[in-house]
């Protein structure tokens, strides 16, 4: 019984600990992409990781019940930066269009659980196009991680942090690989201890917000009331679309790792619709970027074996607890990028794996190769296309154009339903 509740306590600490890391870069970006004050962005940290740990644990307790966590969504954070670096707009209103488009894109995904059409679109994610999409995500992400680890700037890379983080690395895949026992279920935690103690011994911590007070709740409307215009009406309905397509891919990953049948999937896929609804009003609410849940929590499940819900459930929580602290915010606000994206990457080595199961669960045959092909070659090229070639089209299309994932993600599906092959997928 006592060595069940230290695994139930270490579990629930790994899971923090990916909440943590998997949240803790977005406010940063969003406080030098809006020129916001150091306190500015302290303040939205907490109010970012207060809404993730809010969104996982409903998501776990009510929404698809799968150990998944939530974070903020690439899509938002990508019309965050867009808006964000447009010249001649007022940043104070941006943010409030932003604050009503994300209250319109929740509203949606509510509304699209509640009617089932998310359950009926899950026939769309045949395990070809999850394959297609889980290694879109890996090569869409692998380079920001990358550059993190290298300390990436403008006077180029930092080889200490490089060396530190590769060493992170390593020793995650090493533990998952060769460790015996639990010490093999720690290996996240275990590397990213060891990097944060590497990174002080060598003097390279990052500067911490300062504190103010004990305890602090989380602002409402930190950034003013929410604002409705019509572009940005239209941007929040097409990105619920995508943020279901998101959702579906990754409960579909999730449910491969745990194991859980297909039906069941079905029927949590509108519950975790209307929770991520819901999410997203939270993020309107508390002025931060909307969330989704991430496809990388299914390979850290599969990396650190936490299949259980109850390790989950309590990391959600230990998560919003300790943003209503403002001294353990300024401790944890100190733990390097490097490590942190090293932890990301070592788990993006599992995604991986699931992509390619999905891929070859089929034979290979003509039809699936070319699509296969095409969604790879114009997803992975678009990565590579810079980001001014389109610049003349509306906010909403350039990143959904300029975004290769997306763009190869539903190509993949576009075909998969137009050229149907003699022995359909099952989804």
């Amino acid at each position: 019984m006592q060595r069940l509740k230290g695994q139930t306590a270490l579990g629930s600490l790994q899971w923090f600990v990916f909440l943590l890391s998997s949240s803790l870069a977005i406010p940063i970006v969003i406080g030098q992409t809006f020129q916001l004050s150091a306190q500015e962005t302290a303040e939205l940290m907490q109010r970012t990781f207060f809404v993730v740990g809010i969104a996982s644990f409903l998501q776990g307790w009510l929404g698809h019940r799968l150990p998944i966590a939530d974070g903020p969504a690439g899509v938002w954070l990508g019309i965050f930066v867009i808006l964000g670096g447009t010249v001649g707009l007022d940043s104070g209103a941006m943010l409030q269009s932003l604050e009503g488009s994300m209250l319109i894109a929740g509203l949606v995904l509510f509304l699209m659980g509640i009617t089932g059409l998310i359950r009926r679109m899950m026939t769309l994610f045949t395990p070809l196009v999850t394959g297609v999409y889980l290694l879109l995500l890996v090569f869409q992400l692998s380079g920001v991680f990358l550059e993190g680890m290298i300390g990436l700037g403008a006077d180029g890379l930092d080889s200490v942090s490089a060396l530190l983080s590769f060493g992170v690395l390593i020793l995650i895949i090493f533990i998952s690989v060769k460790g015996k026992g639990s010490l093999k279920d720690y290996s996240v935690l275990l590397g990213i201890l060891v990097g944060w103690t590497a990174f002080a011994w060598a003097g390279r911590l990052p500067e911490s917000p300062q504190s103010e007070g004990w305890i602090r709740l989380p602002e409402l409307f930190a950034w003013g009331v929410p604002r409705l215009e019509g572009g940005m009406v239209i941007t929040g309905l097409l990105i619920a679309f995508v943020l279901m397509s998101n959702l579906v891919a990754t409960v579909a990953a999730g449910e491969q790792v745990i194991g859980r049948r297909p039906e069941e999937a079905r029927r949590a896929l509108d519950q975790g619709g209307i929770w991520n609804g819901v999410a997203n009003g939270l993020a309107a609410l508390f002025s931060t970027v909307g969330t989704i849940p991430l496809s990388s929590s299914a390979g850290f499940v599969r990396l650190t074996g936490l299949k259980k819900l109850r390790p989950f459930l309590i990391g959600c929580l230990v998560m919003v607890g300790v943003s209503l602290f403002p001294p353990l915010m300024s401790f944890l606000a100190g733990l390097p990028e490097p490590v942190a994206d090293a932890a990301l990457l070592a788990s993006f080595l599992q995604i991986v794996s699931i992509a390619v199961g999905n891929i070859t669960r089929e034979p290979l045959d003509d039809r699936r190769n070319t699509i296969l092909g095409i969604s790879l070659m114009i997803g992975v090229g678009i990565m590579f296309v810079p980001s001014t070639a389109f610049a003349s089209l509306p906010s909403v299309l350039q990143f959904t154009l300029g975004n290769g994932l997306l763009t190869g993600t539903f190509l993949a599906i576009l075909m998969e339903r137009l050229w149907r092959g003699k022995k359909n997928e099952s989804p």
